[in-house]
């Protein structure tokens, strides 16, 4: 990866990003490891569908993910680039009525399309969102992506006990946070995803509940060339209970993959002990 983005350094931004997403999906063609694991995944989720088929979806999502990585490696420049985002929905009404009042807001998602997008819309109308994130084993790799991350918007939280503390902390002193809810969560709620069930964090319902927050479930959808992202801010999932919310949110993204498949990372092993 890192020789990819050096041989194509002295290109535009969006050439750049182009050329890891082809080199993405070249791994996802030829790499037999990432390949099957693709497979497994798909398979799952289109039981009918052609292998020919579910190799070339893999290739394809192997060039959105290749590209969504550029730009989030890349995150200080990229949000920069107004041009490309396109944002609304009643989530970003709602967002703004949240801050207005001085409260605090959950913004929910999943690694599909460019997620980052999200955030940089969010800055784009005046407002600044943290983060969380699980941090990587690799250090190359993480310093590079939490780096990257940051450019986006700050705090930076890192899962665990203390990331807990002050994300909470933020969300009392009426911050916006973004989480990715598509994760397999060993302590999570087994909850329909796709069809089928998967280990679910409530930790974001659970803590809109407690403090009276908005949740709301936003998506940047590449569209066009994949240079321009559709921000979709849907309305703030109604306060019931953890469970029933957290539900509402995998049947929000579940659609968003099923109409666009191509454009989830379908790495996660979201299944996996299912």
């Amino acid at each position: 990866m890192w020789s990819a983005l050096t041989v194509v350094r002295w290109r535009s931004f969006d050439l750049r990003s182009r050329g890891l997403g082809t080199t993405f999906a070249a791994v996802m063609r030829w790499f037999p490891p990432a390949r099957l694991r693709f497979d497994r995944e798909a398979q799952r989720v289109f039981p009918d569908m052609k292998r020919s088929d579910r190799a070339k979806l893999g290739q394809e999502m192997g060039r959105q993910m290749g590209r969504t990585l550029f730009e989030i490696y890349h995150d200080a420049e990229f949000q920069t680039q107004h041009r490309k985002f396109r944002a609304s929905g009643p989530g970003l009404e709602a967002l703004k009525e949240a801050q207005a009042a001085g409260k605090g807001v959950i913004v929910v998602s999943g690694h599909f399309g460019q997620w980052e997008a999200v955030r940089a819309a969010i800055k784009m109308h005046g407002f600044e969102s943290g983060a969380v994130y699980r941090p990587h084993k690799n250090r190359h790799y993480e310093r590079r992506i939490r780096a990257g991350i940051e450019a986006g918007g700050k705090p930076i939280l890192a899962t665990g006990h203390v990331g807990t503390r002050a994300l909470v902390r933020h969300l009392r002193d009426g911050g916006i946070i973004s989480i990715l809810l598509d994760e397999k969560y060993a302590e999570g709620e087994p909850l329909p995803f796709l069809g089928h069930d998967a280990l679910t964090s409530l930790s974001a319902a659970q803590l809109a509940l407690k403090y009276n927050l908005p949740m709301i479930p936003a998506y940047g959808l590449r569209i066009e060339d994949g240079n321009v992202f559709r921000v979709d801010f849907e309305a703030p999932i109604p306060h019931t209970d953890s469970i029933t919310m957290t539900r509402a949110f995998n049947d929000s993204l579940s659609a968003r993959i099923m109409a666009n498949p191509e454009q989830w990372y379908w790495m996660l092993r979201r299944w996996d002990g299912q």
